[in-house]
């Protein structure tokens, strides 16, 4: 069972982290190449909102949402 956790921990410190440690290298060269991943996800996320924005605005301009007050019968 020693080797199968030792062969867990080599994968993820060798192999999945990979990655991160270039990206490390680059910490200390320039500031905004290591943050250019941090700069896409904003820049995806700031689309995303805006084209959800645009999609609830044309639903509320075309009336098909439901606007009654009470969501539940219950209620």
């Amino acid at each position: 069972m020693k080797d199968f956790f030792n062969g867990i921990a080599d994968l993820f410190v060798n192999v999945l982290f990979a990655p991160f440690d270039a990206l490390r290298a680059l910490e200390l060269e320039n500031w905004f190449s290591a943050n250019i991943f941090s700069w896409i996800f904003m820049a995806i996320g700031f689309v995303a909102m805006v084209y959800w924005m645009l999609e609830l605005k044309k639903y509320d301009a075309n009336g098909e949402e439901d606007k009654s007050i009470s969501s539940h019968s219950f209620l």
